[in-house]
């Protein structure tokens, strides 16, 4: 195991550095630069002076070629310095740790809900396989998984909010939150949280409540679980017992590539709700052409990625004692 994992760490850093490396160079390529965006600015009080537009150059490389600058990157990175956001004023570890309680609210809250909601859908699915209200339900989940989310924000606002105003419309906090009790704060988060949560949910509850069923499916077909029924064992023993614990290893996999979602956030969803997380705060990176936070967003979502992919790996021998990795 331990050569394994020094393997999978040697290669980890290797595909780091060549997603990095990547998206440096593209977004060195973009129209405009940070100078660009501060120089255009519509509040004169933001506006560069002469040299403090030079000493934005300076700071970001602007006139080296990117192989340079990249490398500059690679040298603060070492030292722990992910540099200084143009955008929010800002270090760019502190913009990301602001940022990073919001999405985790949505994405724990939606990811948490999928998995409790999926795997009893899929079970149930696998247990009335044939049956009409198991065609009724794939059916649904079917069309939930087919339906695109950012249509079912705008549906969803449009009827809650403005026909019958029972939920907020964006945002993350009322007027004079803070003037709320704990309670009342937290109250108020959760009522605001109720339409992105649904959005964030409902296309992972139908994929995996069918990615369960095809899978049960298949294990349902195997000869253990026939000489299992030819024994007695009963119904639901069946289905758990024998036939859903040889679906964890799939399982696993597709929750370990679930990991980055927990920080990565959903630009469009974020930007339609207004809500004040990673996602969003990626596309204004990226409209500010701040390539620090640009940077320091896609080495924290390429880390998680790899880091997903290697756990969901080292857990095959949690799950199935046959796996082994020598």
């Amino acid at each position: 195991m331990l050569n394994y994992l020094i393997r999978r760490l040697l290669i980890g850093l290797l595909t780091l550095t060549c997603i990095t490396f990547i998206v440096y160079g593209l977004i060195r390529q973009m129209p405009g630069d940070p100078t660009t965006v501060a120089i255009n600015e519509s509040d004169p009080s933001k506006k560069l002076d002469l040299a403090s537009f030079k000493r934005m150059r300076e700071q970001y490389y602007l006139d080296d070629p990117f192989p340079i600058g990249y490398a500059h990157w690679v040298t603060n990175l070492l030292r722990g310095d992910l540099g200084r956001s143009s955008y929010q004023k800002q270090s760019v570890t502190s913009a990301i740790g602001q940022r990073i309680g919001p999405t985790l609210l949505l994405s724990v809250t939606s990811l948490t809900l999928a998995l409790l909601l999926s795997i009893p859908l899929g079970l149930y699915s696998s247990a009335r396989n044939g049956k009409t209200d198991e065609r009724v339900l794939s059916t649904l989940l079917y069309m939930l998984y087919s339906f695109p989310s950012f249509v079912a924000a705008l549906l969803l606002q449009y009827t809650f909010y403005l026909k019958l105003g029972w939920l907020p419309l964006d945002g993350m906090h009322s007027d004079g939150y803070e003037s709320y009790s704990f309670v009342g704060q937290l109250v108020d988060v959760a009522w605001h949280s109720i339409l992105p949560v649904v959005c964030y949910t409902y296309g992972s509850l139908a994929y995996e409540s069918r990615f369960i069923r095809a899978n049960m499916a298949e294990v349902l077909r195997q000869d253990y679980i026939r000489t299992a029924r030819a024994k007695g064992v009963g119904p639901i023993s069946l289905l758990v017992r024998h036939a859903f614990r040889n679906t964890l290893i799939p399982m696993v996999t597709l929750r370990g590539m679930m990991l980055p979602a927990l920080l990565s956030g959903t630009v469009i969803l974020e930007k339609i709700f207004s809500w004040p997380g990673m996602g969003l705060l990626f596309l204004e990176a990226i409209y500010a052409r701040d390539y620090s936070l640009i940077m320091g967003l896609t080495l924290l979502f390429s880390v998680l990625t790899l880091l997903g992919t290697l756990v969901s790996d080292i857990l095959y021998a949690v799950v199935d004692p046959r796996v082994s990795y020598s």
